[in-house]
């Protein structure tokens, strides 16, 4: 049990030093790189989500007795 709570908490840290360590790396950028880079997160950050979103409520749909196709099927 304390060796999982310490391995979360080094995780929790390296991944805080790594997002603020990306932010004050940004700080120093030519702004039109980081206009591309922040675009080119903020897309596939985007796209990741929508991603997710459709998994998930496809799960579900299959869950209830349908297909992706759309097609029905009825359960005993």
């Amino acid at each position: 049990m304390m060796k999982r709570n310490r391995w979360n908490r080094i995780v929790r840290t390296a991944m805080t030093m790594a997002v603020g360590g990306s932010a004050f790396a940004l700080s120093g950028c030519d702004p039109d790189v980081r206009t591309t880079l922040l675009t080119g997160l903020a897309q596939t950050s985007t796209g990741l989500t929508t991603a997710l979103i459709t998994a998930f409520f496809q799960g579900l749909n299959n869950d209830n007795g349908t297909t992706s196709g759309g097609n029905t099927t009825t359960s005993p």
